[in-house]
């Protein structure tokens, strides 16, 4: 497997990404909004990356509401948290919604041949601004349950799950793009409320990929989760057995420059347990580790590969359009309403 997920800086690939594109350390390619202008150019985009690296895994964020990279051409799939107050506080009707909208977000992807989104948000909406409603609830028995709903349908299109942002963003105010959160609860209080969604759905198996916060949590670890090895390797993998993808959250934001500069990050990640590290809207960056970085010689103790979608399932759901007439049809009754 290879290790860094990097973006790219426009609507088509430029020949240094191309030439970035053959690097044996890139292992994935992460869209944007500035990379989209419709539906056929986003197609053809990826083509020309699968030319490039058939190997890639293609991702985006696109969980819905106010993080949604593609609009046009695309379902308004509403922000999770608007599920269950839309259903009236109906739990089972909410989770049917979620799986549907799951399936919707999941197969309006696959149909561009991206294998990816960064979804589902695990943390509770609690007092993050940058978390809110993004979060299924405040309430983590209703997130698992409607985040197991949503993985549900994203695993019948035949794309894989990432949940972060592990062991939860939703209890700090600070946003990790542009500070450093620290969250100074003890562990006993962010095991029994935060971590709860993660280690539910991780013991049902429903996750392939995690993703950690960039988050300090004092009174337990001095670094952010996604540079500790307590968090990533005694906790993630040893204590609850995670054996997917472990994503480190981009390094280019403000809640990673704790540790120093690009190489230092990517190190501090590496060293921490994540397979693949992403560096978004920063393509010195890019360039610096690609060109003046000691990558580790062992192998990251899971593949991305894992998470490639399914081409068997993905035919399924692709002529289930019944189905995705439905879905689109109940995406936009709950952004309407």
């Amino acid at each position: 497997m290879s290790y860094l997920m990097m973006d790219l800086l426009s609507t088509t690939l430029s020949e240094q990404e191309k030439t970035q594109l053959l690097h044996p350390m890139v292992g994935g390619i992460i869209l944007f909004s500035r990379n989209y202008h419709d539906r056929a150019q986003l197609c053809e985009l990826v083509a020309s990356i699968r030319a490039q690296r058939p190997d890639l895994l293609i991702a985006v964020d696109h969980e819905g509401g106010r993080v949604q990279r593609f609009l046009d051409g695309f379902s308004r799939i509403p922000t999770m948290g608007d599920i269950l107050p839309k259903a009236n506080g109906d739990i089972e009707q909410a989770s049917l919604w979620a799986c549907e909208l799951g399936f919707l977000m999941a197969v309006e992807l696959l149909s561009c041949d991206i294998d990816l989104s960064f979804a589902p948000v695990l943390d509770l909406n609690r007092i993050s601004q940058v978390i809110g409603t993004r979060a299924f609830s405040g309430q983590p028995q209703e997130v698992i349950r409607l985040a197991d709903a949503f993985i549900q349908g994203m695993s019948s299109a035949g794309m894989a799950a990432v949940g972060k942002h592990f062991p939860g963003h939703g209890s700090v105010a600070a946003d990790s793009h542009i500070a450093q959160p620290v969250d100074s609860r003890s562990e006993q209080e962010i095991r029994q409320l935060d971590m709860l969604p993660f280690k539910h759905l991780i013991a049902q198996q429903q996750l392939q990929g995690i993703m950690p916060a960039h988050v300090i949590y004092d009174s337990v670890d001095p670094n952010p989760a996604g540079f500790s090895h307590y968090w990533l390797q005694e906790v993630l993998r040893s204590e609850l057995q995670f054996n997917g993808v472990i994503f480190s959250d981009d390094l280019g934001m403000k809640g990673a420059g704790v540790v120093g500069g690009y190489r230092q990050r990517a190190k501090a990640a590496l060293d921490a347990g994540c397979d693949m590290i992403l560096v978004c809207n920063d393509n010195r960056g890019v360039t610096e580790l690609l060109t003046d970085f000691s990558w580790p010689v062992c192998s990251p103790k899971a593949s991305a590969s894992l998470l490639r979608a399914d081409p068997v399932q993905v035919a399924k759901a692709l002529q289930d359009e019944a189905r995705w007439h439905k879905a689109k049809l109940l995406a936009e009754q709950i952004v309407m309403s």
